[in-house]
């Protein structure tokens, strides 16, 4: 991916890093894979304001993305790279041999006209979605399956991948994007290859007003309120607010958030900090 850096022309583009949308092969979508979206602005079904700073924002329509990637052993090609505005990655719309089309998450490297194809046993190719059982040890793959059939869950934003590590049995351990180690069924389908899009992180917005674009109203710092608006808030001076936390009193750091005793703590070898689960 290739980022492009803005010259400071205005303020707007002083500090601005954008994408310069090198892999981007066409800017007009499958209409029919497209479905309507309605805005909230943060309202609820009463017309009031139930969250805060939501509101504006770009008219867009959803891309429906196929996460199963369920039509097996057909083969398919790339049509076209594509920008989703509603997520990080890009797609890639398929022309299956049938004559159906569908979306894709798009994984890095992928080329217009590539052949993929999606089955229990296929070669491990970029694009192609098969079991993990089927796949090599030091595989990196995306949108991954938690129950087979179920769809891709893990792995799917710009950038992210997990690596195959070791098979056990009846499941795979993988590698996760948090440098967690953790364990699932090895028969769940994944998708080879890393998430297109890598430099999403690096881009920089330049301007609250292009935050506006996409939905999301400036943002109130706690410490800026009043002691009624939060607990950061109030104090003579500019007062630090002591030890940060929500504006419902919830710690923001040292707080386990995680729930005790989960049903997938069992599957969980090694936390992202380094520490060993001890079974």
């Amino acid at each position: 991916m290739a980022l492009r850096k803005y010259k400071p022309m205005t303020a707007g583009t002083r500090w601005r890093v954008g994408n310069a949308y090198a892999e981007i092969t066409s800017d007009t979508p499958e209409k029919s894979l497209l479905e309507p979206m309605k805005r909230t602005g943060g309202r609820n079904f009463q017309g009031r304001r139930a969250m805060r700073y939501i509101g504006g924002g770009h008219k867009k329509q959803y891309r429906l993305v196929d996460f199963k990637r369920n039509k097996k052993d057909i083969e398919a090609t790339v049509v076209s790279i594509e920008y989703d505005p509603n997520r990080t990655a890009f797609i890639a719309l398929l022309s299956y041999a049938d004559g159906e089309k569908r979306y894709i998450i798009a994984p890095q490297g992928l080329q217009v006209g590539t052949k993929v194809i999606s089955g229990d046993a296929v070669a491990p190719e970029i694009g192609n979605a098969l079991m993990m059982k089927n796949m090599p040890l030091g595989t990196n793959v995306h949108n991954i399956e938690l129950q087979p059939g179920q769809g891709g869950k893990m792995a799917k934003s710009a950038g992210t991948s997990a690596q195959l590590n070791a098979k056990e049995e009846k499941y795979a351990v993988l590698k996760m994007p948090s440098g967690e180690l953790r364990k699932v069924l090895i028969n769940c389908y994944a998708t080879v290859g890393v998430v297109s899009n890598s430099d999403h992180n690096l881009q920089s917005m330049g301007k609250a007003g292009r935050n506006v674009w996409k939905g999301i109203r400036p943002r109130v710092r706690g410490v800026a309120m009043n002691p009624v608006d939060h607990p950061m808030g109030g104090g003579e001076g500019r007062a630090s607010g002591g030890q940060p936390r929500s504006r419902t009193g919830q710690k923001s750091r040292g707080l386990k958030t995680r729930t005790r005793g989960k049903g997938s703590d069992k599957l969980i070898i090694q936390r992202s900090n380094g520490k060993k689960i001890s079974k």
